[in-house]
């Protein structure tokens, strides 16, 4: 008996350590099915999975197709190959390790007009959303770039089962698409003004608002970088930059976040108070219109009348919506709200709404922060204060912390 109770004991012992290193061998992300869908422009394919995962989404030419390269993920063997007006079919293949590459074959030119992560809800499992967007042949060769270029491999067929999505878009991300959850998150600092254009000036100390929003945003990105996060200037010393090229800077750096650093002026000198802005055709009261206005007269400044481009502006705005955009903003805003509100007095209805140019990219979000009133005596020698816009550098650093820690937000890194 007691060679037998040794024996069986032992087998149990072999048995569980080789369920265990089978567990470990599957360690990873399991994609087991594979959905395409119909979209107005395109096509929207989806992956549904037991977690999220690292990707890199790209295309290649000859034949054209889009590649999709999954880090340390198992993929089970989809249903039979269908096609629609944008895909032929999909293939699957092993790159090193454990990583996986599926191969989107493409009935027309095609190109990635987005892609992002969902976290589990109402039933559904965690998904990689991926929508293509019909372009033209010049344009699908111009997306082309060799950064991720591989040998295809074509030992495998994987197949799409047809079905509608109905996951709610997110934003738009670059030509190259790289899961983003192994990075830091980028925020791109734009102290207003500089230059030939100092900004409002103060009524009591004659202080020039350029000096002021220089002297904060290098306070917070100080203080940003002692918690983690990667942060960029517009601008580092007294220059003037147009009010589009700090846009672009954002784009370039491919920021999380962007946020312009301001300090008011009114006739009232009694006016005090911060103030938050996001993006609004429509601007939220007549004072933050003219505002908005004042401000956005700053290229002229330079030699660069930029009224011309508001139909260029307004077509961005309307054929990108910017739903997700403004949202992400307009959330943010409210987390700066709610921080300043603890440290400073703030102005009635904080968070308002004008179109600011410096709020306009369609793919960051994006928020102004009006620190205060240069034309009241008080704020202006405050502001002025190392220790008061270190006080607001908290806020904001706060502020920041939990819009990246916001589930929405959190989900699609």
């Amino acid at each position: 008996m007691r060679l037998l109770y040794r024996f069986i004991t032992g087998m149990l012992f072999l048995f569980t350590t080789l369920f265990l290193f089978a567990m470990q061998a599957e360690a990873g992300t399991r994609i087991y099915n594979m959905r395409l869908g119909n979209q107005p422009d395109g096509a929207r394919v989806v992956f549904d999975m037991n977690n999220k995962v690292n990707y890199r989404i790209f295309p290649l030419d000859s034949p054209r197709r889009i590649v999709i390269d999954l880090d340390d993920a198992s993929v089970d063997k989809l249903a039979t190959r269908v096609s629609n007006q944008v895909v032929l079919g999909a293939r699957l293949g092993k790159l090193d390790g454990n990583n996986k590459r599926v191969v989107i074959d493409l009935a027309r030119p095609a190109v990635v007009k987005k892609s992002f992560i969902m976290a589990p809800q109402e039933g559904m499992s965690w998904r990689l959303v991926i929508d293509l967007a019909l372009t033209s042949a010049e344009n699908f060769s111009a997306q082309i770039t060799d950064k991720y270029a591989q040998t295809v491999p074509e030992n495998a067929a994987p197949k799409i089962t047809k079905s509608e999505a109905k996951e709610t878009p997110a934003k738009s991300e670059p030509t190259i698409f790289v899961s983003k959850s192994n990075r830091k998150r980028i925020i791109v600092l734009d102290p207003g003004h500089g230059g030939k254009d100092p900004g409002a000036i103060g009524s009591y100390g004659k202080t020039y608002e350029k000096n002021i929003t220089l002297a904060m945003g290098k306070e917070l990105k100080q203080t940003l970088q002692k918690k983690g996060y990667v942060v960029y200037l517009t601008r580092e010393n007294d220059i003037f930059i147009p009010l589009r090229q700090r846009i672009k800077i954002a784009q370039q750096r491919k920021a999380d976040l962007f946020m312009s650093i301001h300090a008011d002026s009114a006739q009232n000198h009694g006016a005090t108070g911060l103030s938050v802005y996001t993006l609004s055709d429509t601007a939220s009261d007549q004072e933050a219109a003219a505002l908005a206005e004042r401000e956005n007269k700053a290229d002229i400044i330079g030699g660069i009348d930029l009224g011309g481009n508001t139909k260029e502006v307004n077509d961005i705005l309307i054929s990108l919506s910017q739903t997700d955009t403004r949202n992400k903003s307009s959330k943010y805003a409210t987390y700066l709200v709610q921080e300043m509100s603890k440290s400073v007095k703030l102005v009635r209805n904080t968070h308002r709404f004008a179109g600011f140019a410096v709020l306009k990219a369609p793919d960051v979000p994006a928020a102004l922060l009006e620190m205060g009133y240069l034309s009241n005596r008080t704020e202006e020698a405050n502001l002025k204060t190392p220790a008061y816009r270190r006080k607001l550098a908290d806020a904001v650093a706060r502020a920041i912390d939990r819009y990246f820690k916001d589930p929405e937000i959190a989900s699609n890194w």
